[in-house]
């Protein structure tokens, strides 16, 4: 097991609620390799449990070097950001955080307000993306306002953490994050912003201007992903499971 950086193994108790390193890339490269749009690139992925500490880091691909080496530290960041953003009675994408994060808005500065424990980002390389990954433990911290960051929800609706995905356009981390979440059974999501009173992607922008005020770019480069982001609520439904 690996030891939390204030000697606390209580952060390891509340992973226990979330899923391991095997579980979150088997999520990641069934998602990953679904039609998404965005340029079919590999991904980084990560857990955060409630506290923003780090559980679990995986990739798809065969090696740490198939994505942006860079992805690593962002989609951690993603993860905190949406647990960090989201409560118990309301949930927030990275995504939905975009608008109000632009100059003359009411966020504008939120993705300046905390840097990556850099602490915690360097270690061997070799151990990236496994279950050693030098992340692991450690609070993370670092603020991200784009897509493929959403929280997460047990099947009882309690939030357990966030997610972070990170390696193709924002819009494409996104629709892969909402399938892996999806597949995690982690998406019992209590109310959010979108027309489906949850956390997706809203692509409201007109004229450089969210008409919710929780908008986001639609993203340029490889395939358009509008249509895949504006039916996840309905492939994916999100809300308290059936037994």
């Amino acid at each position: 097991m690996v030891q939390a950086e204030n000697g606390d193994d209580d952060w390891d108790q509340s992973c226990k609620l979330l899923p391991s390193h095997d579980a979150l890339k088997v999520a990641l490269d069934a998602a990953q390799a679904a039609t998404n749009g965005g340029f079919g690139l590999n991904m980084w992925g990560t857990v955060v449990n409630r506290d923003g500490i780090v559980c679990a880091v995986a990739f798809t691909g065969t090696a740490r070097g198939d994505q942006w080496p860079g992805s690593r530290v962002i989609a951690a960041s993603k993860a905190s950001t949406a647990n960090g953003l989201s409560g118990a009675n309301y949930a927030l994408s990275t995504a939905n955080v975009f608008a109000a994060s632009q100059p003359g808005q009411s966020l504008y500065s939120l993705a300046t307000s905390a840097s990556p424990n850099v602490q915690a980002v360097f270690g061997d390389p070799a151990s990236f993306g496994t279950p050693n990954d030098p992340m692991v433990g450690k609070a993370i911290g670092g603020v991200i306002v784009f897509g493929g960051g959403l929280p997460l929800y047990s099947p009882e609706g309690m939030i357990v953490g966030g997610l972070g995905l990170s390696g193709d356009t924002s819009c494409t981390d996104h629709i892969i994050a909402w399938k892996v979440r999806s597949q995690l059974h982690l998406d019992s999501v209590p109310m959010g912003p979108s027309a489906d009173h949850n956390d997706n992607m809203i692509l409201d922008f007109k004229n450089g201007v969210s008409v919710s005020g929780f908008g986001h770019p639609s993203c340029k480069g490889g395939n358009t992903s509008d249509y895949i982001t504006n039916n996840l609520s309905k492939q994916y439904p999100t809300g308290p499971r059936k037994k």
